[in-house]
């Protein structure tokens, strides 16, 4: 099994941090890539056109090998979850009486984008909301999901786990039922990829959109996305030079070129180069691929079992292993402790969690320990 990890990371070791699904740590060589890059821009004279393009490509082959993609031309660099569920949202056309599958309190940008499109459209939201009783819970949602997929359905769009609690979705069931109806499988892998193996070919969305500040390592405002070819013909939200054929050659901008790069090209950002963003990018997916997400998986459940037990022994409940990842799951707090004298103790503590309804977010990686763990049963005894 892979060893801690905390040495490659910038983290006191009064810190018990636990909150990787909030926002990552830097690890420390890919702050060092980033400061690289800031500095790389007190001399312009030294960049040149290549350096637009063949440090994006190298990003797009890492992410591409990361979920199992052949084809890195499938791969865009995005600024947001939100941007690229616009994109996917741009090139469907839904009619009244159609509907648009989503979970109940699934994260904000994979929902306002297609409250608009119902809104504009006349079609349905169909809003599939948690089972009241916790028992079986998980895989009661993932039944409901995949009873309200039909024939009118037009596209579902799902994490692979849940942001607030970390209820795990079987992705090839739902791929297999959308395919039945005609439907697109839009995926948010934000709480997911990097930590959490991801297969494309086997659950072949039709697009992934990941935030690069969680569980990818990465910057702030960066992210990458997967478009099948359902999109190869699509519109992008935005026009910018640098995804239109031949663009490498600067001499000829001004030439005016009707047509896009081949597959995802045409939904990057503009100035997606970022030179800073993109050499972050690259080492923190060149360290993921070296430690392998069902390693880290394996890692974070060596570290959680003992602790997932005696919480649950203090009375705390915790989804089945079965319907959750082990690098992200919900402790719900028995009803007669007080939540906010809990999440009180817990920063006096400088234990570092995240507070959603009334569970307790715990996201662990591999610079986190069994005894950070205790720290949080500590909480609740």
């Amino acid at each position: 099994m892979i060893a801690c990890q905390k040495d490659k990371f910038s983290i006191p070791d009064h810190i018990t941090y636990l909150n990787c699904s909030y926002m990552s740590p830097l690890p420390n060589e890919v702050e060092t890539a980033g400061i690289e890059g800031l500095t790389n821009k007190k001399h312009p004279w030294e960049i040149f056109p290549a350096d637009f393009f063949n440090p994006v490509e190298e990003v797009k082959k890492l992410f591409a090998k990361l979920i199992n993609s052949n084809d890195h031309q499938r791969i865009a660099i995005l600024p947001s979850v939100s941007y690229g569920i616009a994109n996917v949202i741009k090139n469907i056309s839904p009619k009244p009486g159609q509907n648009i599958v989503l979970l109940e309190e699934q994260f904000p940008s994979n929902f306002y984008s297609w409250q608009r499109l119902a809104d504009e459209s006349g079609c349905t939201l169909r809003i599939i909301k948690a089972p009241d009783s916790l028992v079986n819970r998980g895989e009661k949602w993932n039944e409901e999901l995949l009873k309200n997929i039909d024939p009118s359905t037009v596209a579902v769009s799902t994490p692979q786990t849940h942001w607030a609690d970390g209820t795990l979705f079987d992705l090839e069931k739902i791929r297999n039922k959308t395919n039945e109806v005609g439907a697109l499988l839009i995926i948010d892998g934000t709480q997911s990829v990097g930590a959490f193996p991801f297969d494309v070919q086997k659950i072949k969305p039709d697009a992934l959109i990941c935030a690069g500040y969680k569980w990818l390592l990465g910057s702030y405002a960066f992210g990458l996305g997967y478009y099948s070819e359902k999109f190869d013909k699509g519109i992008p939200i935005e026009e910018n030079w640098i995804n239109r054929l031949d663009s490498e050659d600067f001499q000829k901008l001004v030439h005016y070129q009707p047509q896009y790069k081949p597959a995802a090209h045409r939904f990057c950002v503009g100035e997606n180069s970022q030179f800073i963003a993109i050499p972050m990018m690259k080492k923190a997916l060149q360290l993921i691929l070296d430690w392998r997400p069902e390693n880290i998986q394996e890692y974070c459940k060596s570290i959680t079992s003992d602790a997932i037990e005696e919480l649950r022994n203090n009375g705390c409940w915790i989804e089945n292993e079965s319907y959750r990842g082990h690098h992200l799951f919900g402790v719900r707090l028995p009803e007669n402790l007080d939540i906010e004298s809990v999440k009180k103790n817990a920063l006096d503590n400088n234990i570092f969690v995240s507070f959603r309804g009334n569970a307790m977010r715990i996201a662990p990686h591999l610079f986190n320990t069994k005894n950070d763990l205790e720290r949080v049963v500590g909480l609740v005894q």
